[in-house]
């Protein structure tokens, strides 16, 4: 191409800068027909789209081609695609950020599950540390079966949402699955024998060894999708009828989701930001997996994170690369260990230590004596409720004058799926689950339906519900007198003097989220029970 720009009459393009749209039209345009976006996609490549800046977009452009051209774009690539696509063209510019977007939407559409044009090489990274670099899916002529196969359910999972990605070979057949909203969905059935190309395959990607079949194994795969960072964690398990596969799909844009967009009630957003603003003492997210406990952790560090502080992590496995906080990854095999890591990171003079999870008295006890000696401690357990994280740590060996003085705040929480506005229908609530939900009977409700919109799950998204317990004096007391899960909810959870409750429960906010036509019933009973000591999570 020439290095100067020579458009036809009706352009205009001044020091190398990018036609915009009403410049670009061509005389005689609107005598043009113009094919869909999805016939002329296929004569523009990814590479080239990326490369070159622009995308034909599905803008109704009367008889023109619609682009998109990124900021900076040379108008000369212009000439070129008038000859490919032989008609008039129109344009529009975009920032990097809508072009990438754009850009991922347009060509990860094309592949589905053929996932033609896609293609993945892994290599070692820079820094020698022998995880795959971050590659293109979409960059590769490479057509071998397996790897387009892979390619297109990694990009297929991104596209959909989907946070894990099921490989499960059994006699019959081949099954994948995808986990949507948290909940799983089958996606593809095929024959048996492709289960060890399959796996190999993955397992090759995530520089896992493949002639070991009987041990389990974890690796990560460090890709990208239309210039969208994406880590893959990946987990084998031997089967009897093969080796089964988890990939999960971890966005990297989740880390910088900060406590505003996580969707905490008034309460809960005090207790835990009044909680991230103490010098000292730890802070507990609970919840049972895949309820979101990492994203509330990573949250709270974004927050403390204002390069005033040293903060460091010890995960397993660190799954978001945050700039500015130190993260450590457990490592059982050299054993750094959950304790072995967090005592180590104390000596690295931290303000803000977070620790994965706490899961026995050892992290435990040290976890406490890190909150005595003026450190901030974020961690999760796993527990049904706030109250119960008490008794947890409790039941770990934490003395309960210690828990006392260094519990600042828990937090319970639970994602259920959010209700696809085009087609929930009005109806009355089930008695069963409106006792479940403390709702009176023939109460309207919506329910879920499904269409073509939310992929006729009647679901589009989900919602978090958030428990707060903050320690106060009270709850202190309490807690170092040995009382019961029920004595500290009700101070907790119970009314003041004035009639009005301190705190809101899980099932409660469940039962806002149905009244208000969020969710369904159904989904919201999936996350609450009652017995008969009244309605508890």
């Amino acid at each position: 191409m020439s290095d100067e720009p020579h458009l036809d009459p009706g352009h205009t393009a001044l020091n190398g800068e990018v036609p915009l749209a009403d410049d670009v039209a061509l005389a005689g345009a609107a005598a043009v027909v113009v094919p869909a976006r999805e016939a002329l996609t296929p004569l523009l490549t990814y590479a080239e789209a990326r490369d070159w800046g622009v995308i034909v977009s599905d803008e109704d452009v009367d008889g023109a081609v619609p682009l998109v051209l990124r900021e900076g774009t040379d108008a000369t690539v212009l000439l070129e695609l008038r000859r490919r696509f032989a008609r008039p063209l129109s344009t529009r510019r975009a920032t990097a950020t809508e072009f990438e977007k754009l850009l991922t939407g347009v060509y990860g559409d094309t592949g589905a599950l053929e996932a033609d044009g896609l293609g993945f090489e892994a290599s070692d990274d820079a820094l020698g540390l022998g995880l795959p670099s971050a590659e293109d899916l979409l960059d590769s002529a490479d057509d071998a079966p397996a790897i387009r196969l892979i390619n297109g359910l990694i990009a297929q999972g991104l596209r959909e949402g989907a946070s894990d990605i099921h490989i499960e070979p059994y006699e019959q057949a081949l099954v994948v699955r995808f986990r949507e909203d948290g909940v799983l969905k089958e996606k593809l059935r095929m024959p048996p024998h492709v289960a060890p190309v399959l796996v190999s395959r993955i397992k090759v990607m995530a520089r896992l060894d493949i002639a070991e079949r009987r041990v389990p194994q974890d690796g990560r795969i460090g890709l990208s999708l239309g210039g969208k960072l994406v880590d893959v964690r990946v987990s084998t398990l031997p089967n009897r009828a093969g080796e089964r596969v988890v990939m999960r799909l971890l966005d990297k844009d989740n880390a910088g989701i900060d406590l505003a967009q996580l969707g905490l009630d008034d309460h809960a957003e005090r207790v835990l930001t009044r909680a991230l603003n103490e010098p000292n003492g730890i802070v507990l997210v609970t919840g049972p997996t895949g309820s979101g406990k990492t994203t509330t952790l990573y949250a709270g560090l974004r927050t403390l994170n204002d390069g005033q502080r040293n903060i460091l992590t010890v995960e397993d496995p660190v799954e978001y690369a945050v700039d500015g906080v130190g993260q450590t990854q457990v490592n059982a095999k050299v054993g750094l260990s959950f304790a072995a890591g967090l005592r180590a990171i104390l000596r690295q003079d931290p303000d803000v230590v977070m620790v994965g999870e706490i899961r026995d008295k050892e992290t435990a006890d040290i976890a406490v004596q890190a909150s005595l000696t003026g450190h901030l401690v974020l961690s999760t357990v796993h527990t049904n409720d706030s109250v119960g994280a008490i008794t947890r740590m409790r039941d770990m060996g934490v003395e309960p004058f210690l828990l006392a003085s260094t519990l600042r705040a828990v937090i319970a929480q639970r994602l259920v799926r959010r209700l696809c506005k085009v087609c929930r229908r009005e109806g009355e609530i089930d008695p069963a689950l409106g006792e479940i939900l403390n709702i009176k009977p023939g109460k309207t409700v919506f329910h879920a339906v499904g269409c073509d919109a939310c992929g006729h799950s009647g679901y589009q998204g989900r919602i978090g519900l958030f428990e707060a317990l903050r320690v106060d004096d009270t709850v202190r007391r309490l807690v170092n007198a040995g009382a019961s899960e029920e004595e500290i909810a009700d101070h907790v959870f119970g009314k003041d003097a004035a009639g009005n409750r301190r705190g809101t429960r899980l099932v409660r906010a469940a039962k806002r989220l149905v009244l208000s036509g969020e969710t369904s019933p159904e989904e919201a009973a999936r996350v609450a029970r009652r017995d008969d000591g009244g309605v508890v999570v």
